[in-house]
């Protein structure tokens, strides 16, 4: 009975961050309400726009343009290139636009570099801080694309005080996405577009986009002039500072700015791994913030954690939940097909509900990604999803079973079906595996049947083992080739 008792309650707690995933969207319709704009207000801070850059001459000329290019006051506007020692032409093309654009553009040479984007955000905000003409601080990375209005809808929010910083919403912006860019596309938003909405609801934010997050100068002083330098995700600790201190972290959905996401799964791995292991040391930095409301009434509240951990623990979720089900095969068969439907029942509802309310939250990137948005999960859970909600629809499917005499075939299918639930996420590594050895039609075939949604996880079990086996914190840089639309 007690190895029943448990082997239920890991498939019961795997369905813990479907119904997360539920509670967040439930909420986004909420988020209209709490839009901040009360307490918003015609505000145009000096703004220093402070961009690290090593070799990103193909990116960087653009980018400024654009930036010259927002409607707010150039004579507040000021924008620093964090030059970290590049070997390419972005020294001469920065220099360049120094000339074009003097008093508004600003060249600062790194000339020992190489130590990742915290560091050479730090070597900037030295130099910002030698003056007090720095009102607000914009961090942003050298390939972003700020729509012409962002910066002013963000500026607007630092007119109260309790805002510390402001986040916009990141969308993929290549001209001509491919199939792995059309999932970051749905990605972001669900993870950015909905997500963040609802947690501005909850007066939390979990992270500060780290290509759009403009602060406030009282903001940095107070968490110490710097950006944490000893972690891969210094705008998740940026972010958690910055509520801990006192001020609040919010979403502006409306200021809208693009980037080029990686177009490889190999490149879009290393991303990941590095955004993954940041949340490992994240976890453990502040550990003493779970669950605990005296540390922070809402970055310790039962929703942070939930929100938090769902995504940090989800393949441990999942593997659980075949463990469980295979553990409760052999003692009560019928117990463990129940459940097994049980959590797919729940987790179609969701991916419904989910899909649904993603798409019409933003039918720009809806229309660039609505088939990745439904093949999120991949096809063999969309059938099995199909299976749990309309099972009259595979009747011939189970009197062919029926036939199955010795019901050795059912008994594998079932195992097999039990495993698929962690299993999801090898097929889907498997994807980058072809893609390195030259065969992206197999790499792709293969993320498709097992899903974007399990690669992700799968990028998560990655940055557990590089953490727990002391791997060097390397920044790898995300390749940009200014395809940005």
């Amino acid at each position: 009975m007690l190895v029943a008792a448990l082997a239920t309650m890991l498939v019961v707690v795997a369905a813990l961050p479907v119904l997360t995933g539920l509670f967040q969207f439930i909420l986004v319709g909420g988020s209209v309400f709490h839009t901040h704009l009360d307490k918003a207000g015609p505000t145009t801070p000096r703004v220093s726009v402070l961009i690290p850059a090593w070799n990103e001459a193909a990116v960087i000329g653009t980018t400024i343009d654009r930036l010259m290019r927002l409607r707010y006051p150039l004579d507040r506007l000021r924008i620093y290139v964090v030059d970290d020692a590049s070997s390419d032409e972005t020294p001469s093309v920065v220099i360049g636009k120094m000339k074009e654009y003097p008093g508004n553009v600003f060249h600062i040479r790194r000339v020992d570099g190489g130590e990742g984007k915290a560091h050479t955000l730090n070597y900037g905000l030295d130099v910002l801080w030698r003056s007090d003409w720095t009102e607000a601080v914009l961090v942003m990375d050298a390939d972003v694309f700020y729509t012409p209005e962002s910066l002013l809808k963000m500026a607007r929010h630092l007119h109260d005080p309790e805002i510390g910083a402001v986040t916009a919403y990141i969308k993929e912006g290549s001209r001509s996405p491919n199939y792995v860019q059309r999932f970051v596309t749905f990605e972001y938003i669900t993870a950015t577009g909905a997500s963040r909405r609802a947690q501005n609801l909850l007066q939390f934010l979990a992270c500060l986009s780290g290509g759009a997050q403009l602060h406030s100068r009282e903001n940095l002083v107070a968490i110490g002039g710097q950006i944490f330098s000893n972690t891969l995700a210094e705008d998740t600790f940026t972010t958690f500072r910055t509520q801990l201190r006192g001020r609040r972290a919010i979403f502006e959905p409306n200021a809208v700015v693009y980037a080029e996401e990686p177009d490889t799964l190999d490149g879009l791995w290393k991303q990941r791994i590095r955004w993954g292991r940041g949340n490992v040391q994240i976890t453990s930095v502040f550990r003493d913030l779970w669950f605990n409301r005296k540390a922070h009434a809402s970055m310790g509240s039962l929703a942070m954690a939930l929100l938090w951990f769902s995504i940090f623990l989800m393949p441990m979720f999942q593997i659980g939940a075949s463990i469980g089900l295979f553990a409760l095969y052999f003692l009560d068969e019928g117990a463990a097909w129940n459940l097994f439907n049980l959590f797919w029942i729940i987790s179609g509802v969701v991916y419904l509900v989910v899909t649904l309310i993603s798409l019409s939250v933003d039918p720009e990137s809806a229309r660039k990604s609505w088939l990745e948005g439904i093949l999120f999960p991949g096809l063999v859970s969309l059938l099995i999803i199909a299976h749990s909600l309309f099972p009259p629809a595979f009747a011939p499917a189970a009197e062919w079973l029926a036939l199955d005499r010795d019901g050795w075939v059912a008994t594998v299918l079932t195992l097999c079906l039990y495993a698929w639930i962690s299993a999801s996420m090898a097929v889907s590594y498997a994807a980058k595996w072809w893609e390195t050895r030259g065969h992206p039609r197999l790499a792709r075939a293969f993320l498709y049947v097992g899903g974007y949604g399990a690669f992700l996880c799968a990028v998560t079990v990655g940055a557990y083992v590089m953490e727990i086996g002391g791997a060097e914190m390397t920044w790898e840089k995300t390749e940009k080739t200014g395809k940005i639309g």
